[in-house]
């Protein structure tokens, strides 16, 4: 433990939430963006591609739901505000636009849920809160891009809204190492858990069973 995580600590934080019963898997903004070598948002994930891949292979297997959100805006930006002014590379998610698709390894099913957004949030304007109330869930295991971005906005917003965040560091990423770990640090401190890969599938096992 380092003095960092001692002082933390001692301030009482990066208490344990627990497991729910009843989790869905939340896949944030996996596409083709940020796998495109040309894309302005390009983040090397292909680890982390990797890793959801064999969650979301688990969580069906498990019955746990599976949902995804994406981002979406009219050509132009006009539905995304000051966001979209702020941050010039999100016309790669202007409709029509192939980076805003998912890869074809890390596709939803039928029947799986795809939240469109326009802000970083995947609760913020989108009734996202009322479906899972509506599925009767308690937990969002929460994976992907980017980390310091989106993943943070939707674990804060999961917490707020009553949902127990569980967030794999490992299955999230970012443009850069250490800023996907401060935010895993600031995450796991205030506001979620975290889970490894094995702790993850262990635990969709479990539920399976």
């Amino acid at each position: 433990m380092t003095e960092l995580d001692e002082d933390y600590a001692r301030a009482g934080f990066n208490k344990s939430l627990g497991f729910g019963e009843r989790p869905v898997l939340l896949v944030i903004d996996f596409v083709m963006a940020y796998l495109d070598p040309d894309s302005p948002l390009h983040a090397g994930v292909e680890a982390e591609l990797k890793v959801n891949e064999k969650l979301v292979a688990a969580a069906r297997e498990a019955g746990v739901p599976v949902i995804w959100t994406n981002v979406e805006y009219e050509p132009g930006g006009a539905d995304g505000g000051h966001f979209y002014r702020k941050i010039a590379a999100l016309k790669v998610f202007d409709r029509g636009s192939p980076l805003g698709a998912f890869p074809p390894s890390l596709q939803p099913a039928p029947g799986e849920r795809i939240v469109t957004k326009q802000y970083p949030s995947a609760f913020f304007g989108t009734g996202f809160a009322e479906t899972l109330r509506a599925m009767d869930v308690d937990c969002c295991v929460i994976t992907g891009l980017s980390t310091s971005g989106c993943v943070r906005a939707s674990t804060l917003d999961a917490l707020q809204h009553g949902f127990i965040p569980l967030v794999v560091p490992e299955a999230c990423g970012d443009r850069d190492a250490a800023v996907h770990d401060a935010n895993i640090f600031d995450l796991r401190a205030k506001y979620a858990d975290m889970l490894s890969v094995d702790e993850t599938l262990a635990y969709f096992s479990r539920l399976s069973a």
